[in-house]
């Protein structure tokens, strides 16, 4: 009977590894979510400022690096 046991004890420890393993994979990948969320926002405000200053050139006027 000691034989069935030790199987079964080993499945259990690769249970629980699998099970934490999983708890972090989904820490990181909520963490990634957010710096794409972030990522994201931040990308939609560069696109707003630079469709600002592109549209405070005049059609006569050279841009700075002229």
């Amino acid at each position: 009977m000691s034989d069935a046991i030790d199987p079964i004890a080993r499945l259990e420890e690769r249970i629980a590894w699998l099970e934490r393993h999983v708890t972090e994979q989904d820490k990181v990948m909520l963490a990634q979510g957010d710096a794409l969320r972030k990522l994201a926002e931040e990308l939609t405000n560069l696109r707003e400022r630079q469709d600002q200053k592109s549209g405070a050139l005049d059609a006569d006027e050279k841009p700075p690096h002229f």
